[in-house]
């Protein structure tokens, strides 16, 4: 008989578990499976504890954090994954021996498939609590975004402070919507540009269905603001034309950055 007062080892457990009688073997469709929705899982924890410590601490702290969470969380996990499959090599070594044209083909998957996750979120929030809820979680949701992905690319750029206007073409171009989305910039001045999205993967695919343009400019304004603010603070980011206000028909929606000759 067990003491009870002496805690079980997991030793102790695993053999328990085999002198009860065989365990079903799973089948490799079966553990496939199990291995998605353990990449799934992942990411969903992952996000809850980003978005509740920015519901603790704000945005600004999270986002330190996460810099911090994530420079030490993707090592530890790309090292186990090598052990697992026994790759010859690391996981970064072995995705740069795909070759250009299939880490391209890659990359632009996992972009469409970032976007498409956006879009199934928002359709489920709207069948079940109405357009108003699903905009007010996806603006919600876009500002967060727009914050992370711009300390992001200063990390990238090796630009840790607020450099203006040339650090924040350069980081608009390491989007993941920069994958998906025709665009270009187009020089305003000496003190900001306009950034013109020419073609909208969202909006393509509502027009092929016949449906009305999407009234994105709410989510625009948050998304662009909190990308700006992340590059730097002084940035001042207008709204040229957006869906329902669209003022200029050679684009899906256009956007002005101007940064101020006192913080220039």
């Amino acid at each position: 008989m067990k003491d009870a007062s002496r805690p079980q080892t997991v030793q102790e457990g695993a053999a328990a578990d085999q002198s009860a009688g065989p365990q079903p073997v799973a089948s490799e469709t079966v553990l496939a499976g199990q291995v998605v929705t353990a990449v799934r899982q992942i990411a969903v924890h992952y996000g809850l504890w980003l978005a509740e410590a920015a519901h603790q601490f704000g945005p600004e702290a999270a986002v330190a954090m996460e810099a911090k969470v994530g420079a030490a969380y993707l090592p530890l996990l790309t090292r186990r994954i090598e052990r697992a499959l026994g790759l010859a090599a690391d996981v970064p070594t072995v995705l740069a021996g795909l070759g250009r044209e299939r880490l391209e083909g890659l990359l632009g998957a996992l972009a469409v498939s970032w976007l498409a996750a956006d879009g199934v979120w928002f359709r489920e929030v709207e069948d079940a609590r109405g357009m108003h809820d699903a905009k007010r979680v996806n603006d919600t949701c876009w500002s967060r975004l727009g914050r992370l992905e711009a300390v992001w690319a200063r990390q990238a750029l090796e630009r840790p402070g607020a450099d203006g206007l040339a650090v924040l073409r350069a980081a608009l171009g390491m989007r993941l919507a920069g994958r998906v989305n025709a665009w270009d910039i187009v020089e305003d001045g000496p003190q900001g540009f306009v950034l013109r999205m020419v073609r909208c993967r969202v909006q393509s695919s509502r027009a092929r269905q016949g449906l009305p343009p999407y009234p994105c400019v709410s989510g625009g304004t948050v998304e662009f603001n909190a990308f700006a603010a992340g590059i730097d603070p002084a940035i001042r980011v207008d709204c040229v034309s957006c869906p329902p206000e669209v003022t200029r028909e050679d684009c899906a929606c256009a956007w002005r950055f101007t940064l101020p000759a006192s913080g220039a």
